[in-house]
């Protein structure tokens, strides 16, 4: 049963940046499909930027310009890179990855942007 363990979220002054990491406990190579999802609370779950097994990119409108996804299949560990944080980032962010008969989700890291 593959494990995706998220970490690197935190308390951030606004304007800040954090870098979430993903790792997952086998190759990543498979997954078609990885990417980066948040939960305001008493939400659904929204998607924020998402990246393809060939490195095509797609970001949520709230996301673009600020956040950077990207993957390191070496590494087996996906990132997103969040710059000009907002205190509306403020969310549990989940990692969620893809393959061919299976998705797969970690167990969240907090982010809270604040002064």
């Amino acid at each position: 049963q593959e494990q995706l363990v998220e970490s690197g979220g935190g308390l951030v002054q606004p304007g800040g940046s954090l870098r979430l990491s993903c790792a997952a406990s086998g190759s990543i190579d498979s997954f078609y499909f990885m990417g980066w999802y948040r939960q305001f609370p008493g939400k659904q779950r929204e998607v924020v930027a998402a990246i393809t097994s060939v490195g095509t990119t797609n970001y949520a409108g709230s996301a673009k310009g600020r956040f950077t996804i990207s993957r390191d299949n070496a590494k087996n560990t996906m990132y997103l890179q969040m710059n000009s944080l907002k205190p509306e980032d403020t969310a549990v962010y989940y990692c969620k990855a893809v393959r061919v008969g299976n998705e797969y989700w970690g167990q969240g890291t907090q982010v809270t942007v604040s002064s």
